[in-house]
């Protein structure tokens, strides 16, 4: 009597060896084909982490910030030094620089270099570098032109579209030195240290803003270079 199934239907034994291979083929495909899932799975697991880190911005890679200590003036001449804190660090910022004023001053003292006060509040708000101004003392441009002679006389050069201080006659053409010097955080070695000349201007309240804009071009461009 022939084996049958439980349904009633006769078990037919395949035992030749196409069949038999057949089936081995099916077994592994279909092994493949539920593991697949699983080691696409494990990779993305493996991988994830470092497409992450190689995504995310390095300390290298990101904008230094600067924190802007108050202009000091050791000049004569009038200046509005908390206005031209202000245009200092709106400069940096165009220059893709992160900046901040700080309430804290540049030293009087020639030698540039940040008191406690900078170091404080510059690690305060967590700033990469510290940028300290200052104005320190008229000088002539070596580019000016010479002053005019007059019946043998010397008299200074005229510039009726801008007399100093609003009063008429011959104006004095001279430049005033700013000094600025860069440090990074804790540091007391500057990595910029260096001066340019402005001219004042008749309007105290512009004076020397495109100094400003001169400097933050010249620390922008340091600052890319690191």
């Amino acid at each position: 009597m022939a084996d049958t199934e439980p349904g009633g239907q006769p078990i037919v034994f395949r035992n030749d060896l196409k069949f038999q291979e057949f089936r081995s083929a099916y077994y592994l495909n279909g092994v493949r084909c539920r593991m697949r899932p699983l080691l696409i799975a494990a990779l993305l697991i493996l991988l994830c982490p470092a497409l992450l880190l190689a995504q995310s911005p390095s300390p290298e890679s990101k904008n230094p910030k600067v924190c802007v200590a108050m202009v000091a003036n050791a000049s004569a001449v009038s200046a509005p030094l908390e206005r031209l804190t202000e245009r200092l660090a709106k400069s940096l910022k165009r220059g893709k620089v992160e900046a901040m004023a700080m309430d804290s001053s540049t030293i009087m003292d020639r030698n540039l270099r940040p008191t406690r006060l900078n170091v404080e509040e510059a690690d305060d708000k967590q700033c990469d570098y510290t940028l300290l101004t200052q104005i320190v003392e008229s000088r002539a441009h070596p580019a000016a032109p010479p002053p005019l002679r007059r019946n043998g006389a010397t008299v200074p050069s005229v510039d009726a579209a801008d007399p100093l201080g609003g009063n008429p006659g011959p104006v004095y053409r001279e430049n005033m030195q700013i000094d600025f010097a860069l440090f990074r955080a804790s540091h007391y070695d500057p990595v910029v240290d260096t001066y340019i000349l402005e001219r004042a201007s008749a309007n105290v309240s512009d004076t020397f803003l495109t100094g400003m804009d001169r400097i933050a071009n010249r620390v922008s461009h340091d600052l890319k270079k690191k």
